[in-house]
């Protein structure tokens, strides 16, 4: 572990090296101080346009880069992929529970499917807490990655300090449940494909059941997810009355979702915001997982093209850092959510315009002062009410993005050991 996570820290130092431009000498680190929001993306603007005066008129068209290459063997996809069922385990192996003190803690790469109904290969960490207690309670978390790399993926994350919720971990862990936290993004990290993050946590939760070291395989389980993992949680449950109709999903907990693509992009690149990077890097996530459908280069002037350059590797806070400030309009010449080929995209990424229900009790939440809104929070709820779905929705008063994670975490460990012990689910439909 040690030597992969030196080569995973020299490949970003390369990366940094072949992005940062001579003249850059201010330090992006502040990300919310709005002289360094400024002054980055005057930097982008001005990269790009020095490239285009050197080319003269011409605006070159730059085809979209993928992370860089994964460099562990254990999550590479073996020749026969095709060969394995959905959720199959392809290869396990024990890692150290650092951090997560008593617990016992495995890697699986199993087989999934992506959105294009191609195999891949997927990975999923299993926490085990002390003691042998066979067909213990499942939890799957997804947290919210929100990242371009595959070294920002969990099974990294988890591990090597960089992963905010591992606290939240402990918390389900004392429980006496077991954990299973998938690399929901993908091998590709195509954050923002929410429909592949759904099929990525069935699959997983597939593999840890069948794992025999485990003994798991009659747990009950249930799925939770903040923001981004709150949309592959969401995925997840909407998609498993038809993908994994044999996984008995107790309930689901999903809070801060981005429930409609399309008007967050809007939300967050209407104007100049600190949070631009994460649309940004969504539509180029999208890109990743639908290249056929969706290509940014039709859509993205020089300063986007740059942009997208600067962090095709890269995790969450670089992101958020190198385009706070920014706008659609600095770096797109057609908003996402008016391009007629990544419309249909982004609605069959998003939880209001996708058809799917779930049938496992639901709880949601979501600050009534956060970002994203939560009028589409609203309108999916009342949507699977109406279907007979049990959901139990808070909105947490004044709460922004950051603020409505607590409230909402602590009340999702009552939901959660309600559905274990079979207790009627609360609802206010």
């Amino acid at each position: 572990m040690a030597a992969q996570r030196s080569t995973r820290i020299r490949r970003r130092q390369q990366r940094s090296e072949r992005h940062t431009a001579p003249e850059q000498t201010l330090s992006i680190r502040h990300s919310r101080a709005r002289r360094a929001g400024l002054a980055i993306r005057r930097l982008v603007l001005g990269i790009s346009i020095a490239g285009v005066l050197a080319l003269g008129n011409t605006v070159p068209s730059v085809a979209p880069v993928g992370p860089a290459a994964e460099g562990d063997a254990f999550y590479a996809a073996p020749a026969d992929i095709g060969e394995y069922r959905p959720g199959e385990v392809i290869r396990s192996r024990p890692v150290p529970a650092a951090g997560f003190a008593g617990s016992t803690a495995w890697q699986l790469a199993f087989r999934s499917t992506n959105s294009r109904n191609e195999p891949i290969a997927a990975v999923t960490t299993l926490l085990l807490p002390a003691g042998d207690v066979p067909d213990r309670p499942l939890v799957s978390y997804q947290p919210f990655v929100n990242s371009l790399g595959t070294d920002c993926a969990p099974s990294h994350s988890l591990f090597d300090g960089t992963m905010r919720e591992a606290g939240a971990l402990n918390l389900l862990l004392t429980q006496g449940w077991a954990v299973a936290v998938p690399d929901h993004l993908g091998p590709d990290s195509a954050y923002g494909a929410a429909q592949l993050g759904g099929r990525i946590t069935l699959d997983g939760i597939r593999a840890v059941r069948q794992f025999a070291p485990a003994d798991l395989e009659d747990s009950p389980v249930a799925l939770v997810g903040y923001s981004g993992g709150g949309l592959a949680t969401g995925f997840a449950a909407a998609l498993a009355p038809q993908y994994t109709p044999e996984l008995p999903i107790a309930g689901a907990a999903a809070g801060g979702v981005p429930m409609n693509l399309g008007r967050l992009a809007n939300d967050l690149g209407a104007r100049s915001n600190q949070l631009f990077g994460l649309g940004f890097a969504a539509a180029i996530g999208l890109e990743r997982e639908y290249p056929e459908q969706i290509s940014l280069d039709r859509v993205l002037n020089p300063a986007g093209l740059a942009l997208r350059d600067r962090i095709d590797d890269a995790c969450m806070d670089e992101i958020v850092d190198v385009a706070a400030g920014l706008s659609t309009a600095e770096v797109f010449t057609t908003p996402p959510a008016d391009d007629p080929a990544a419309a249909p995209i982004l609605r069959d990424n998003s939880l209001e315009t996708f058809a799917g229900v779930p049938t496992a009790p639901l709880y949601l939440w979501h600050g009534t002062a956060d970002m994203i809104s939560a009028e589409p929070v609203q309108q999916v709820a009342a949507r699977y009410c109406a279907a007979g779905v049990p959901v139990q929705l808070d909105l947490i008063a004044g709460a922004d993005h950051s603020a409505a994670i607590l409230p909402g975490a602590m009340r999702t460990l009552d939901y959660l050991a309600g559905r274990f012990a079979g207790t009627p689910p609360p609802e206010n439909c």
